[in-house]
Parts: structure tokens; sequence; C-alpha cells
């Protein structure tokens, strides 16, 4: 942590502009930093005024470049020029952490959850009257949240903004898990698992480390923070009081386990943690029960863009019609044996079909529908013609949508309304 008047005689290049960037910038403004610059490989219009003639000459000279999450170095149209200067590289997160003004922080990051698992937290706290703020990769920036003293801050930390990350210290880190994702984006999966776990890299004596059991075998070194490991069958105890249908699946299990880690470590009380648990309603597009009609109940879990998460699903679901495809992730292990009972059909869609056919031939009945409508109404006349008394909708693509849409909100969105209209003929 460094003195605001120390803080306001360094230097900043902000590099990408996206929302996290411009956030970046008015942060600096607010904080009446007048020595930065910005830079964008693909907007050259964008703040003008603030753009360098000489990018390699302003890397230099700056002491702290702040990456915006999207810019990869091994991607990046400057990557030889940025991983010159990678010492200097710092992300918005950081910015926080270097001003840190007597706020007490819950950082979570992993492969799978972290969503989910930040909004129980914050539902969680803000019921039990501790001013809360949640942040960033889940959607807002975190340096446009308005941060004030003994403010609760809660922070999705993706592994792009921890692998650049120098001085994130959380009062509470949680890992949750790890599975093959974004390697072409960090390079191997030896740099993936590096990045996740700076989270821990900085803690003090007094601050905790919560890490999923399986991945105690990465640790380098002993960590200076207190460690604790979540054990699945303390929230199963805790679990037979809970009423809300979202939570009691198991597909929430492991982000509660983290969940009851924090609130014990908070003192909350269990009888006050079961009533905010009971109205807590599940984020869109994480396996979403939107619609049950008749014999047919519909999930939408768009944000399923790799097998691992998309096993969740279909590993907790039976009589499964199985809407897969997109854009699948590098080196990502399909393990169809498993949940291939589950799963009455498939329907293939997108742009990488013979990708998908290898890992479900000889294993599950597929069509290809290639896009969502034709995969709706599909499976509408594939139930009507098998006559069964339980049916499971479920988009659960295990892939990326960039192939077909903007982002997995639209392609889940899309899902809804098709079937909500098809199943008003059909059903």
């Amino acid at each position: 942590m460094i003195s605001p008047k120390n803080f306001k005689k360094l230097s900043f290049l902000v590099y990408g502009l996206g929302s996290t960037g411009q956030s970046v910038i008015n942060f600096l403004r607010k904080n009446n930093i007048k020595n930065y610059k910005v830079w964008d490989d693909n907007n050259r219009d964008f703040y003008k005024k603030f753009r360098p003639k000489n990018l390699k000459k302003a890397l230099s000279e700056t002491n702290y470049i702040v990456l915006s999450p999207g810019v990869s170095l091994i991607k990046s149209k400057k990557k030889k020029l940025l991983n010159k200067h990678k010492k200097k590289i710092i992300t918005d997160i950081d910015l926080i952490f270097l001003l840190k003004k007597f706020f007490k922080s819950i950082v979570v990051t992993g492969t799978n959850g972290k969503s989910t698992t930040c909004k129980i937290l914050e539902h969680v706290l803000k019921k039990n009257k501790y001013k809360t703020l949640l942040g960033g990769n889940i959607g807002t920036p975190i340096l446009s949240l308005n941060i004030k003293k003994n403010n609760f801050l809660i922070i999705e930390a993706s592994s792009f903004q921890l692998a650049h990350s120098k001085f994130i210290c959380p009062d509470y880190a949680i890992l949750l898990n790890i599975s093959n994702d974004h390697i072409d984006w960090h390079g191997n999966k030896k740099n993936y698992i590096s990045s996740k776990f700076k989270i821990f890299a900085n803690q003090a004596s007094k601050q905790y480390s919560i890490l999923n059991i399986n991945l105690k075998k990465y640790l380098n070194k002993k960590l200076i923070s207190k460690v604790i490991i979540p054990k699945i069958k303390n929230f199963k105890k805790l679990k037979e009081k809970i009423n809300n249908p979202y939570l009691k699946s198991d597909i929430n299990n492991e982000n509660m386990m983290f969940v009851l880690s924090i609130c014990k470590l908070l003192r909350i009380k269990e009888k006050s943690l079961i009533k905010s648990l009971d109205t807590f309603v599940g984020l869109p597009h994480r396996h979403e029960i939107f619609l049950k009609k008749s014999n047919c109940t519909f999930i939408n879990d768009s944000k399923a863009t790799s097998f691992q998460a998309s096993n969740f699903a279909l590993k907790n679901s039976k009589d499964i019609f199985w809407i897969v495809g997109g854009l699948p992730k590098k080196n990502d292990k399909f393990n169809i044996n498993k949940v291939k009972k589950n799963i009455i059909r498939s329907y293939i869609i997108g742009k990488n079909t013979n990708f998908f056919k290898k890992q479900l031939k000889n294993k599950v009945s597929f069509y290809i529908s290639k896009n969502l409508k034709k995969s709706v109404i599909k499976i509408f006349k594939d139930i009507k013609l098998l006559k069964r008394k339980k049916n499971t909708i479920l988009l659960s693509p295990a892939s990326a949508s960039f192939d077909q849409y903007l982002n997995f909100e639209q392609r889940g969105n899309e899902f809804k309304k098709l079937c909500r209209f098809y199943a008003r003929k059909y059903v």
C-alpha cells in the first residue's frame, strides 16, 4: 500500500480501452493522476489526446502499465514490447489494493462457479447487515464501485486479471477449482494454474486462504496465511435445513462449502444463514430452471462453456435432451461415459459439428441440428414420439458461444425465448 501523496507522483499507461480500461482512466482522474497515457491495439481515435506518439518510449518511461483483462501477452499485436516491460504490468484490481482504505475483501477465483459463489456471498452478507459491494469479472469493474470505509468488498477475479497481478492481497482468498480453460490465452496449463494461485501470494498471517482440497498438490510453498480446506460434509449437514431448491441441488455443493467457510469465519449464526439462503435467487444462464410445463423441465445452462461445467448439469439431471456445441476450449477433455446414462439424445449446434460427433459417437445418440431453433423443434418432436413420463430439455453447450452469438447471455436468452414459444405449440 502506498500513500495517496506518493500515488499522485506515479505515471501510468492504460493498455486496452474496454469497460475495464475506461474504469481505470476514470479512477486515475478521480484521484487527480495527471500523468497517464492510453493505448488500444484496435482503437486509434478513442482518447486520442492521451495516446502516445511512440509506444516504445511511453512504455519505457511509465511506472506502471495497467493491462486490460482481454489483452494477452501471447496474442497482442505488441506482445514483444509488452513482454519486455512485463515487470511493470499490473491490473485494475491492483490499484484498489495499492490505495487500500480500510475495507475488508473477499476475492473469489476458479474455473467454474465464481459468479454464483460471489452472488451467494453478497446476498448473505447484505442480509446480515454487512455493507457489501460486488464487482470485478462478474460485471461491474471494481474501480467503478464507490468504495467507502468499512465496506466489505467481494471481487470475482478471472485468471486474466490475476496473471499480471502484483499487489492483490485479500483478507479472504477463495480458490474453488481448476480445469482446462483459457489455455490459448495463458500459453499452457502451468501458466493458467500459476495465475490462479497468485490470489494467495501477498497475504499476511492474519488473512485466510480457502482452498479446494484437490488443489493442495499445486502449492509450491507453504502459505503464510491461515489455510482452510472446506469439507463437503459440513455443508451437507446444513443442506438438510435449507428449503431453497436451487441451493439444495448437488450442482451447488462445491460453491456452498466455500460460502459456509466464510460465514463461519464471520461468525454468522446458522439460523440467520439459513434464512438468508432461503431467499437467494440463482443467476441467469447457470443451471437456470426457467420453465416447467406438463412432463417437461427446461434448464438454461448457457454459461457452461467447458465440458467440466456441463458435466455438473449432466450429472445432476436425468432424462436429458441435451443441446451441445459451439467453440470448444483448447485441450478440453470430454468424458461422457459417467453421465451418458442420463442422456436420452444430444443435439449438436454451431460450426464445430465434427468435433462433437467424435466425442459422442458410439456413446450417445445425437442429431446435427446446427442451430437452437432447429434443436428445440426437433426435441419437442422427439418427446412426442418417445412418450416419456419425464423430460429434461437442457442447453449446456460445453463451449463458447462466439461462433453464433455475441456471448453466452444472448445464447441463453434465445434458448429461453424459443422454449417458451414452442412449448405452447407442442406441450
